[in-house]
């Protein structure tokens, strides 16, 4: 096995890099602070990394105690973090912060990503806005590729479920958008309300539901963090 590149040094911040500062480490440390465990949840926040890598870092990651495999019943094992693990939540979360504040990088059509973002939005349900009944939303992103442009969320009052294959049941709210939109509201960059009435953004359905959705379909963690440059 070939050995882990190290810094040379003693520090501790070369230490702690030589860990946290693999490429893609920090985005597998986020998906298991925000809650996967699965292997194909952890991958499904990270979809551009190859399966096989993904699995050489989570054992890298183990060997250095920050993850561990626990048996999560039937034939699946989850991915947990450590307590040591646990403390670079917060570390990755600052760094988010600082990202949205300080990076003058526009974003590309290789950032913008239909199924990345859906994924993150099925994570930020607020049930307690929630109607009592099912609410069926679907989405729909034009530009996005044609097998990424429709997706589904099924929402109950304690679970959610995101479906890239129409699932057969009748939608209560129709959203269409086009990805740059969407990830701008999602982001706390644009607010609902200006990308409806440019147009860029269009809700169909009950009223009631409308007017609920921003309520309980929540912004990302890094919404509320102001841009810092022009």
């Amino acid at each position: 096995m070939a050995r882990k590149a190290s810094y040379g040094q003693f520090c501790p911040v070369a230490k702690a890099c030589e860990v946290f500062a693999e490429r893609w480490t920090p985005l597998i440390v986020r998906e298991m602070f925000i809650g996967s465990e699965r292997f194909s949840d952890i991958h499904r926040g990270v979809p551009l990394m190859s399966r096989s890598l993904l699995s050489k870092r989570l054992q890298e990651l183990e060997r250095s105690g920050v993850v561990e495999r626990q048996d999560g019943g039937g034939a699946h094992e989850v991915y947990k973090l450590t307590p040591a693990g646990r403390e670079l939540g917060p570390i990755v979360v600052q760094l988010g912060q600082w990202g949205k504040q300080w990076i003058r990088n526009e974003l590309t059509a290789r950032d913008l990503d239909a199924g990345l973002l859906m994924w993150d939005m099925r994570r930020r349900i607020d049930f307690q806005h929630l109607p009592e009944e099912r609410v069926v939303v679907h989405f729909l992103y034009p530009d996005a590729p044609l097998n990424r442009r429709k997706w589904w969320l099924i929402l109950n009052q304690d679970e959610v479920d995101l479906c890239l294959v129409d699932p057969g049941l009748e939608p209560d709210l129709f959203v269409t958008s086009d990805v740059a939109t969407m990830t701008d509201i999602w982001m706390g960059d644009l607010s609902y309300g200006t990308a409806i009435n440019s147009g860029d953004l269009q809700i169909q359905g009950q009223a009631k539901l409308r007017s609920r959705l921003p309520a309980w379909l929540q912004l990302s963690i890094f919404a509320d963090v102001e841009r810092r440059i022009s």
